[in-house]
């Protein structure tokens, strides 16, 4: 066990914050431009929210486990028909004036070993959990709300992006990818499996390339995307171990993990995949930042393969502009064969064949 100190934090701080400044230093911002959501309607301001809805969101919450916050959960939940009115006018204010509160926007890490038996004095080995204000996620779920309904009335979720959606799930996921891969074997056809690892993908997203899409692909304007610029505006964060803390930092990229918005969020961040792999007849099924892309290949398996290869080249363009970082050495490729005495080794997967393995992990299913 690692010996916490203020030292210890402001180290551990350092770390994270140079990590991920270090990735977006070999990164280069895009010209910011894409298309326009056919929407019917843009999203221009957030509805008040009633008591009553306020009472179910709090009814079903979680406790945050920010060390910060003032009421331990239960003992809120005690009061909470008392301080309701005041909560109600807080939610509402800042729904209606576009602003959030400085202190929901503060963030507390904990450092958490990723594996056991990993050498703990490196902080190399630690990801960084993230706590935020038990309010602020109150307020987060109250926008979240509104921002399903609009998505979902003008059809502009990414259809095959399973993250955080209603009756979309990890098992979704897996049994659409899983069904398209029996039906191409089931045709005589292999099928060649990527599965793109991403390196800190929440932390390194820029905040100007979010607001424009935001705006440019899923239609929000007004006090809308005012509130959003002040959701994503003075973040800041602190590492705390025990009884010690180190300062907070500004937080001027990524999107807040442990946050109820920041998978959508992400979600949106990367809509342009989807049109990357359609336009090179690549198959995919996003589930927040694991990204699948495979292709039905035949004996000769050499417009398919080329298709695959132009479609992660363009992929991994893309991120780098976007400030996305691709691992390559933790990508991963399978090939399903027709059937078990097929051989597959009749099919050549150019680039790919040094990564073939025997078996892979997708969204912890093996």
């Amino acid at each position: 066990m690692v010996q916490a100190s203020a030292k210890m934090c402001d180290e551990f701080l350092d770390f994270f914050m140079g990590k991920v400044a270090a990735l977006r230093a070999t990164m280069s911002r895009a010209l910011v431009c894409g298309r326009s959501v056919t929407a019917i309607r843009g999203l221009v301001a957030f509805q008040p929210i009633s008591l009553d809805e306020l009472i179910k969101i709090i009814g079903k919450a979680m406790p945050s486990g920010l060390p910060d916050d003032m009421i331990p959960m239960r003992l809120f939940k005690e009061v909470f028909p008392v301080v309701a009115p005041l909560i109600l006018h807080i939610i509402n204010t800042s729904l209606s004036s576009g602003i959030v509160p400085d202190n929901f926007k503060e963030a507390v890490i904990q450092p958490l070993l990723k594996k056991p038996g990993l050498d703990a004095s490196l902080a190399a080995n630690y990801r960084p959990i993230s706590k935020l204000p038990f309010l602020s996620k109150v307020l987060e779920k109250c926008v979240y709300h509104q921002l399903l309904v609009f998505m979902d009335e003008n059809a502009i979720f990414e259809t095959f992006q399973s993250g955080f959606r209603a009756l979309h799930s990890t098992e979704t996921a897996l049994v659409r990818v899983l069904s398209d891969i029996y039906l191409a074997t089931d045709s005589g056809n292999s099928v060649l499996l990527l599965l793109l690892d991403l390196t800190a993908a929440f932390d390194t997203i820029d905040h100007e390339v979010l607001l424009h899409r935001l705006h440019h692909y899923v239609g929000i304007s007004g006090l809308t995307l005012e509130w959003f610029i002040s959701y994503l505006t003075n973040r800041k964060m602190c590492v705390r171990m025990g009884s010690y803390s180190s300062e907070y930092s500004d937080l001027p990229w990524r999107v807040p993990q442990g946050s109820i918005l920041g998978h959508w969020l992400f979600s949106t961040y990367i809509l342009h995949l989807g049109d990357i792999c359609r336009e090179l007849g690549v198959h995919f099924h996003l589930y927040a930042d694991d990204c699948p892309l495979y292709l039905p290949l035949n004996t000769s398996g050499r417009l398919s393969i080329s298709n695959l290869t132009n479609c992660l080249t363009k992929t991994k363009t893309w991120m780098s502009e976007n400030f996305l970082s691709l691992n390559d050495q933790k990508t991963e490729a399978i090939l399903f064969a027709p059937s078990r005495h097929s051989d597959s080794s009749l099919i050549d997967c150019g680039s790919f064949n040094g990564q073939l393995s025997a078996s892979v992990i997708n969204l912890g299913v093996n």
